[in-house]
């Protein structure tokens, strides 16, 4: 599904603005540009929220060092 600029900041939840930044400086996720219109397919927004996804250190690891 397509979505436009505010639709897809709700659906990552994260600001308007910070998309908007994304797009000029980078490391947001990829988007169609269609005349002055900027519209995101949420598989690309699901693929870059996954993306972002980090895990912790072991803390088991740790106590044993």
């Amino acid at each position: 599904m397509n979505v436009r600029v505010r639709q897809a900041a709700e659906y990552c939840r994260v600001s308007k603005s910070f998309l908007d930044k994304a797009r000029i400086y980078g490391g947001g996720p990829a988007f169609m540009r269609l005349g002055r219109s900027v519209i995101y397919n949420t598989d690309d927004l699901d693929t870059w929220l996954a993306s972002k996804k980090y895990q912790p250190a072991n803390d088991n690891a740790r106590a044993a060092a």
